[in-house]
């Protein structure tokens, strides 16, 4: 298919099937859109949802996980402060340190210690530090009585007694979980339970995204935990508390969501509070990072949306191509009766809709134009017949008196055998113009009226006038052309073209086809005319006095108006001269063959 031709189908200024295509594609193309859009939004708000469903999620599945672990330690604590036979009673004891009484109680409460540790590898040490420096511990690192005057003794002494919970930084960091000792009602101890850092870390590896941050805050605003590896563009510590303090003051501490925008970037702030710790968990999660996981779903919407117009505008080129095919076939009938053709092949539409009944309306239309241009037709050609036979009733007179006054002449003369020639080409021309009402006649006899004419003139000159004929092929002979149309120009080249030379003038008639095309070409050597007296010739307003410089153009207008009324142009006469040289008329007919409209020939 050509592009101009797809052009001119779908182009909405040219063709219904352009603008029907037009309006289908519109409205493909606005409810792909508004559906990919509405799909891509909720897409990224689903992507969101997820993400804190599954940060929430994480985030309560760790702090679970942390409080079994913070509860058996606490169960742990217990043990150990209920203990009096081996925790309170050696706590107790006056043995001093490097005896052996003191190596025999060492012995015993660590291996009590190590039995409660046993396969719970997410404690990094137990300790029982008393207040009388005695100090006893299983696991690492190693502790002795200088602990006692620590900041972190201090704190445990004054919030264990029930639980106390502390990270510690330094060579390792840990979580401590302490409770006091109490024997009496007083505070003899603190028993201290590390719990392994690297399961704070492994329970709190929540990253839904790369550049995800989580902070754990305890009560007294320390950092429990925050992300191994924080983005440059992380808010700092004081916005992290701000924050914290801003849920806490309005009462979100529990599986809380919150868009927040942080140093100019976007957030997704998620945040949750420990009932067993008190601890307060943030997790902040870049929106633009989340949703650049979007952008391949993204390109996937518009892939398949691509998919799915262009299906949609494959399927209406065929749909419009229906719709139209019959307005198609109703404008290609149109055109050919535009150009002329009324005899076209009629692609018949059967449907009952609109285009149908306009379809039986124009051959309707058709049918009663060839009725009007076969009546047309008939009318034009009763009027030539009448224009013949009125041309055949008028018979000059002049030329009627000059043939009998040369008739009169040669009588005179001692009655010659020219009168016999004189008289029998005035039969043989007034027979072929009065009594033969063919329309058309053949090539053969025009030359025979010229010759009869010919034979007649001649003596009115009294020497021979020389026609030559150079037919170029016998049988372009046959071939017929209208009535009485050499002879006048025939006669117009000898009165008015040789007949004014003294001597040597000649006339020459050529018989030849041109592009299947009959022409006839009558050449004298008169004095010719100029493209002045031509154009008037052929082309001056009827009546116009005939200039005296050359034959009656009545004649010739005559001649040429029946030739283009009959076949049209290109056909008609031609002039060509040269003033004191010659002059041409080229005669061009259709070459026809055959019985045209024959009549009878009357005597």
């Amino acid at each position: 298919m050509k592009l101009s031709t797809l052009r001119r189908w779908v182009s909405p200024s040219l063709s219904i099937q352009g603008k029907i295509f037009l309006a289908f594609s519109l409205v493909a193309l606005l409810s792909i859109v508004s559906i990919s859009v509405i799909v891509y939004l909720n897409m990224r708000e689903t992507i969101k949802s997820n993400a804190v469903t599954s940060v929430s999620d994480s985030i309560r599945q760790a702090d679970e996980s942390l409080n079994i672990m913070l509860e058996e330690i606490d169960r742990l604590n217990t043990v150990v402060v209920t203990n009096k036979n081996t925790v309170i009673d050696t706590v107790l004891s006056p043995s001093e340190e490097i005896s052996f009484e003191w190596f025999q109680e060492q012995k015993r409460i660590e291996e009590f210690l190590s039995s409660l540790v046993a396969n719970k590898p997410y404690i990094a040490r137990i300790a029982v530090v008393g207040l009388n420096g005695k100090v006893f511990f299983t696991g690492g690192p190693w502790l002795d009585k200088s602990i006692l005057e620590t900041p972190m003794m201090d704190y445990m002494l004054r919030n264990g007694s029930r639980h106390a919970y502390l990270k510690q930084t330094g060579v390792t960091e840990t979580i401590t979980v302490g409770r006091e000792i109490r024997y009496n009602r007083q505070t003899i101890g603190v028993v201290m339970v590390d719990l392994n850092y690297d399961f704070i870390r492994k329970t709190y590896g929540v990253r839904p995204t790369a550049d995800s941050m989580l902070y754990v805050l305890d009560q007294q605003d320390e950092f429990v935990y925050r992300s191994d590896q924080t983005p440059s563009f992380a808010p700092s510590d004081q916005k992290i508390l701000s924050m914290k303090h801003k849920f806490a003051k309005h009462g979100k501490v529990e599986g809380d969501v919150e868009e927040k925008v942080i140093g100019g970037r976007s957030y997704i702030v998620v945040s949750r509070q420990s009932d067993h710790t008190g601890w307060t968990t943030l997790a902040l999660i870049p929106t633009d990072s989340l949703l650049s996981e979007s952008a391949r779903l993204l390109k996937l919407i518009i892939e398949a949306s691509a998919i799915v117009l262009l299906v949609v505008l494959i399927g209406s080129l065929q749909v419009s191509s229906r719709i139209t095919i019959n307005i198609r076939r109703l404008k290609s009938m149109m055109m050919l009766v535009k150009d002329g053709n009324l005899t076209f092949p009629k692609k018949e539409i059967k449907t009952k809709d609109e285009v149908g009944q306009l379809y039986h309306v124009f051959i309707g239309m058709v049918e009663e134009l060839k009725r009007s241009f076969e009546g047309i037709r008939i009318s034009e050609q009763e009027k030539r017949e009448a224009e013949l036979t009125a041309l055949q009733a008028q018979i000059r007179p002049h030329f009627l008196y000059n043939s009998l006054n040369t008739i009169k002449y040669l009588a005179k003369l001692n009655g010659t055998p020219n009168i016999e020639e004189v008289s029998g080409s005035l039969i043989d021309l007034m027979r072929g113009v009065l009594g033969n009402s063919n329309e058309y006649l053949t090539v053969r006899e025009e030359l025979d009226y010229v010759r009869s004419y010919i034979s007649i003139v001649k003596y009115k000159y009294m020497e021979p006038i020389l026609v030559h004929e150079e037919i170029e092929d016998p049988s372009l002979l046959d071939s017929r052309v209208l009535k009485l149309t050499l002879q006048p120009i025939v006669e117009n080249a000898v009165l008015h073209g040789i007949g004014s030379r003294d001597q040597g003038g000649f006339v020459t008639i050529r018989v030849y086809e041109d592009n299947r095309d009959l022409m006839i070409e009558v050449t004298d050597n008169g004095k010719g005319m100029t493209p002045e007296q031509m154009e008037q010739l052929l082309g001056g307003p009827a009546g116009t006095k005939p200039t005296s410089s050359r034959f009656s153009g009545m004649g010739v207008r005559n001649v040429h108006e029946r030739i283009v009324r009959s076949f049209e142009a290109p056909f008609g006469i031609r002039l060509y001269s040269e003033p004191g040289l010659y002059t041409k008329v080229e005669i061009r007919f259709p070459n026809l063959r055959g019985q045209i409209g024959a009549g009878q020939e009357v005597s």
